[in-house]
């Protein structure tokens, strides 16, 4: 802490600093990554790093935000200034070559979507046999373990009564649900690595979103449309939106995708939850597992299927999103900045040089937080530092 109040001592010294930034915006952390790495020393909050890692976080956050607000300004910039001075033999020419591109592109996106949606659907047939073939050793599993009837009649009565989830004061939690459907989900885990990683822009999904283009980069390079250069760089803007917002659709989606195996189960099962959960009396514990096992034989042959057209649907339905997506916002793109009227509008060629220098600045700027669990341990002399955001 002195050596933190040192630190903010010199920080107010700065008179021409703290013009632009306040204490506030000026954090200080005691850091030592040779304590954050021993497994058994600190607990590692008192090393700060956490709370530093949090810091570069938010920090990264906002930059991105501030890249993707200024994108945008520069690419309606674009827009205005170059439809004021566009040729009408240009447009016509480049709005050709624009739809046969978008159409090229388009169809690159859909191909290993669909192999892939193929790929899954190979995967679910045979976990819908295995499921029906091991439902009955997952019931045993939970249904009949190896302790005592009166210790597992409250637990399968809090089972049941908390639809087919229960977590014990000892012990780990007991799903009967994620049982039912483990042979579906260990069926398409490989592929679902391959279709949805969590790092990087590869895959069927990603991939083909982060590689999709209107070529309107190579349109400026080769100078081909100079009078509507312009318009070119709001498509380019208008096309980097797109794909961020897909990346981030996705992500969000596939977690729904890949729980919807589980989810089905649940819902299939809930009716003999109500059922064995109003049991009473003599021999309630036997009827109970009665009551679960014989909805799971009557229900196999339809239960697992369900489950997996429910996945494929929600698969298919990201797929048509994605590619419906495309379409629609690069077509509406297309149209507004080429082919809409440009009656009276403003010169902001001054507005966009500004914004595009700031574009360039920020676009050389870091775009990354240093990852802090990678770091070597340092020598003796190293292990503690200071660093400030």
């Amino acid at each position: 802490m002195q050596a933190k109040d040192e630190v903010h001592k010199e920080f107010r010294k700065l008179s021409k600093v703290k013009k632009h930034f306040s204490d506030e915006c000026f954090k200080v952390f005691t850091v030592s990554s040779k304590e954050f790495l021993k497994p058994k020393s600190l607990q590692q909050e008192e090393t700060e790093i956490p709370e530093l890692q949090a810091s570069l976080q938010d920090l990264n956050a906002r930059h991105s935000e501030t890249l993707n607000y200024v994108s945008g300004a520069h690419g309606i910039l674009s827009l205005i200034q170059g439809a004021r001075c566009r040729d009408v033999t240009d447009i016509t020419n480049v709005c050709r070559d624009l739809d046969e591109k978008l159409s090229q592109e388009l169809d690159k996106v859909r191909k290993p979507m669909q192999e892939t949606y193929d790929a899954f659907e190979k995967c679910l047939n045979g976990g819908v046999e295995n499921s029906k073939c091991l439902c009955e050793k997952h019931l045993k599993s939970v249904l009949k373990p190896s302790m005592k009837g009166g210790a597992f009649h409250r637990i399968l009565k809090c089972l049941v009564q908390k639809g087919g989830t229960h977590k014990p004061k000892k012990g780990k939690q007991i799903n009967l649900n994620m049982d039912l459907a483990s042979c579906l989900t260990d069926s398409i885990d490989e592929e679902f690595k391959k279709t949805f990683p969590n790092a990087g822009n590869s895959g069927p999904f990603k991939g083909v979103i982060s590689s999709f283009s209107l070529g309107t980069e190579t349109m400026m390079r080769e100078g081909k449309y100079k009078d509507v250069e312009l318009q070119l760089i709001f498509l380019k803007t208008e096309e980097e939106k797109l794909k961020s917002k897909l990346t981030k659709s996705i992500r969000e989606r596939k977690k729904t995708i890949y729980s919807s195996l589980t989810t089905t189960i649940e819902e299939n099962m809930q009716e003999c939850y109500r059922k064995a959960a109003d049991i009473r009396g003599k021999d309630s514990l036997q009827k109970m597992r009665s009551t679960i096992e014989t909805h799971v034989y009557e229900s196999k042959n339809i239960m697992f299927q369900r489950a997996k057209y429910n996945m494929l649907g929600k698969l298919e339905e990201l797929m048509e999103e994605i590619l419906q997506e495309m379409r629609k916002t690069m077509q509406e793109s297309i149209e507004l900045s080429l082919k809409a009227d440009d009656n009276s509008l403003p010169d902001v060629l001054e507005h966009f040089k500004v914004v595009k220098n700031y574009k360039t600045e920020l676009e050389g700027s870091p775009n990354e937080e240093p990852s802090l669990t990678d770091v070597d341990a340092p020598g003796p002399a190293a292990a503690e530092s200071m660093m400030c955001a």
